[in-house]
């Protein structure tokens, strides 16, 4: 999806013009891919712009950077106002998407990263449906990868570190190559481990179930958590757990689950139609459901917003 300029970008305390945020091209992170990143939303409501479940996500991204032995030189109260401060010097009132990116800057080369000066950065820009606005109403298509999601042990795939995301890319790649919407990763033990940058459910009997992120490598979702929140506070019994691909084929409904793709239906996997072909009716409760809690259209759910003018 093309990216629209904004304004203004964070960097290091810095509010600067969206043209001057530049870095060197001998940027550590640019050579390695040691960095981490986060992917979060603001969403227009009747109380002006609200980041959805701001903190856990800056919150995830200092986990992402302990992990990877980065020093983060800021707080985590320090990122969460200056990226309310990004959407409010932007204007961004009717929403947007939201990038901190923590990486290590000029200065250092080889593989030694823990001498590199730690760079942080904030962008902040409008972005419809990653997926699709047609995806996000009756579904996509899903190839299930000839490339396998990072082993825990060769990658710490609990954290969302930057160079990692190669092994999605190669996914995607294939998937558009191949005539599908988006990809599936599977572990090195074959078990489902999660999209190019959602987690995956998948209903079954009325039973909604989902990888177990620990087990199958998949990054723990923070939109994951909330459709599980959501799903059991609508009645549905939801269970993490091994996932086969046979159990995609099988599926009385499927849909993924991520900052930027949110709540997407699965029409099909690897050319087998799922259940009916179209958004079923628990995926469009918990689709529906989900899309008036980002909004602040449910009070149960407010707790999860970030107001921007508060």
């Amino acid at each position: 999806m093309p990216l629209t300029p904004t304004k203004k970008i964070w960097m290091d305390g810095e509010i600067v013009n969206w043209e001057d945020a530049q870095v060197h091209v001998l940027t550590h992170t640019l050579h390695y891919g040691t960095g981490a990143f986060e992917g979060i939303r603001a969403y227009k409501t009747d109380r002006g712009p609200a980041v959805f479940r701001l903190r856990e996500h800056i919150v995830r991204l200092f986990n992402s950077a302990k992990i990877f032995m980065i020093e983060v030189p800021f707080t985590v109260d320090e990122l969460v106002e200056a990226t309310k401060e990004m959407v409010r010097v932007n204007d961004m009132g009717d929403g947007c998407y939201i990038r901190p990116l923590v990486y290590l800057g000029y200065g250092e080369m080889g593989l030694n990263p823990l001498p590199c000066p730690v760079r942080v950065a904030i962008a902040v820009w409008p972005w419809g449906a990653y997926l699709g606005d047609e995806g996000l109403e009756n579904g996509i298509t899903l190839k299930v990868s000839s490339w396998v999601r990072h082993d825990p042990n060769a990658m710490p795939t609990a954290a969302k570190g930057v160079g990692m995301y190669v092994n999605s890319s190669l996914a995607k790649v294939e998937a558009l190559k191949s005539g599908y919407d988006e990809a599936v990763l599977l572990a090195s033990d074959g078990q489902v481990s999660e999209c190019t940058g959602e987690n995956l459910f998948v209903v079954r009997g009325g039973v909604i179930y989902t990888p177990h992120s620990s087990d199958a490598g998949a990054l723990e979702g923070i939109t994951q958590d909330s459709v599980i929140t959501i799903a059991n506070d609508l009645g549905y019994e939801v269970r993490q757990g091994t996932i086969l691909r046979t159990d995609l084929y099988l599926a009385d409904e499927a849909f993924l689950t991520g900052t930027a793709a949110e709540v997407v239906p699965v029409r099909a996997v690897d050319d087998r139609i799922v259940g009916e072909g179209r958004r079923g009716p628990m995926t469009t409760e918990i689709q529906r459901t989900y899309f008036s809690a980002v909004r602040g259209e449910l009070p149960q759910y407010e707790h999860w917003l970030d107001r921007v003018d508060s």
